[in-house]
């Protein structure tokens, strides 16, 4: 274990996403399965809109302005969308511990997507970037080299899915997409302080991967070399 303080951990998202307003409201987090039941007889969508609740035990939900932007995650979660400490069948928080790892990692995946479906050249997708404050115990696996994997998820997930029913608020690990960069991997929302919304970032797409980065409020372009 070691504690990990960082004044700013920075987690990229896409920008379509809207807030889910339960989350946000002042109704205690123990309650929002009666209210989505009942709510969701007048408006079927909302159980949709809302996500899987049961994924997250009413103690360590996160409540208040700002809240869909760490919840999201944890109830949304799908086989569709493994990452490398999860299958799928539970959320992650993912952060990093400067702008640079948020963008890096993003970008990589988001390079992956692009090939999948043969995206023409250009500039594509809003993100936005969270920035909040991390101040918890995790599980320290930066020496793990199987962890890092940069081509295989197999053993990171297992990994993950250990430490988690182990009791684990999450791990500390290396970025594998940006040297000398650290990630946060976060199993459960109140491990992570409710972030603030920063700036708004674009992607290029040259093709075969995002060679750049745009700061859509500063307009300062960073080169992914």
């Amino acid at each position: 274990m070691v504690m990990v303080s960082w004044p700013r951990a920075l987690r990229l998202i896409r920008s379509i996403y809207p807030p889910i307003d339960l989350f946000e409201d002042i109704a205690d987090p123990r309650d929002w399965d009666a209210l989505a039941s009942l709510e969701s007889k007048t408006n079927p969508r909302l159980r949709d809109e809302i996500g899987q609740l049961d994924k997250v035990p009413p103690e360590r939900r996160v409540a208040g302005p700002g809240a869909s932007l760490v919840m999201a995650p944890f109830v949304h979660c799908s086989t569709d969308r493994p990452g490398r400490f999860t299958d799928g069948t539970y959320g992650v928080y993912s952060a990093g511990n400067s702008e640079e790892v948020a963008l890096r990692e993003v970008a990589h995946h988001h390079a992956r997507a692009m090939r999948a479906v043969d995206e023409e050249p250009g500039w594509h997708s809003q993100f936005r970037m969270l920035v909040g404050a991390l101040e918890r115990e995790l599980d320290d696996v930066t020496h793990d080299a199987a962890a890092h994997d940069p081509d295989s998820w197999a053993y990171s997930q297992r990994l993950g899915a250990e430490h988690r029913q182990a009791g684990s608020d999450g791990l500390l690990y290396r970025s594998v997409r940006c040297h000398e960069g650290l990630c946060a991997a976060l199993f459960w929302p109140d491990a992570v302080a409710i972030p603030i919304q920063g700036d708004h970032y674009q992607m290029h797409w040259d093709g075969t991967r995002v060679d750049r980065v745009l700061n859509c409020t500063t307009r300062q372009e960073f080169a992914l070399v």
